[in-house]
């Protein structure tokens, strides 16, 4: 049965975007390990039906970065500079804020790139299904998802597991499906983009483009 599996989720994010500011990079001792963080900010365009005209967003991501990748990939970013970056979902200890911890970066120099924003996460459903009409009557599914990874620590050299926690919105006649068919501890693999809720902490949420269920039998 799927609950009897060992618990080994995905949860990987793409990110191509700009720097918002130079990367604040610093040096822990015993042993002496960089790392950094920055805020990168991505972009999305799409046509708005309601209004007939095309609409900008752009959301802001605070990653973090640790090990020989911080002085290859991020000594000489400045302001402006492209970046991509691939990492997980983590919560930090500072603030419990929800980043992203990135295990790959490149920077590019300052110009126009369209931007990339892609999530894929597997994991278990963890709360009522909550199924949610909006302003302009569209079918939305609200589901919190579990996911567990093992990752492996530059400072530690140990692997260990990361537990978190993401809402994830589903449209359409996917969230019709998932309200009808879903359950608790059912898995779900998810693809979309990450966003945020637009309150104080900005706390993440997983915009889905596809969610799959695998339910219990």
């Amino acid at each position: 049965m799927l609950s009897e599996q060992p618990q080994n989720h995905l949860c990987t994010v793409t990110l191509l975007g700009n720097l918002v500011s130079k990367p604040d990079i610093r040096y822990q001792a015993n042993p002496v390990v960089a790392f950094a963080e920055f805020t990168l900010a991505t972009h999305s365009r799409w046509f708005d039906k309601t209004s007939n005209q095309f609409k900008e967003w752009t959301s802001y991501h605070t990653v973090k970065v640790i090990g020989e990748i911080v002085e290859r990939a991020l000594i000489h970013a400045g302001k402006g500079d492209i970046i991509l970056v691939q990492g997980y979902l983590i919560n930090s200890r500072k603030n419990n804020r929800e980043i992203i911890h990135a295990t790959y970066a490149q920077t590019f120099p300052k110009g126009y790139a369209q931007s990339i924003n892609q999530i894929h996460c597997s994991g278990n459903i963890v709360s009522e299904i909550k199924l949610i009409t909006t302003e302009n009557n569209k079918e939305l599914t609200e589901v919190m998802l579990e996911s567990k990874q093992h990752i492996f620590s530059a400072i530690t050299q140990q692997s260990y597991v990361v537990t978190i926690q993401r809402p994830i919105h589903v449209w359409g006649k996917q969230a019709l499906y998932l309200a009808e068919h879903g359950k608790i501890n059912d898995q779900i693999i998810v693809d979309g983009k990450l966003s945020y809720l637009n309150n104080k902490n900005k706390n993440q949420f997983i915009d889905a483009h596809q969610a799959v269920l695998l339910a219990k039998h």
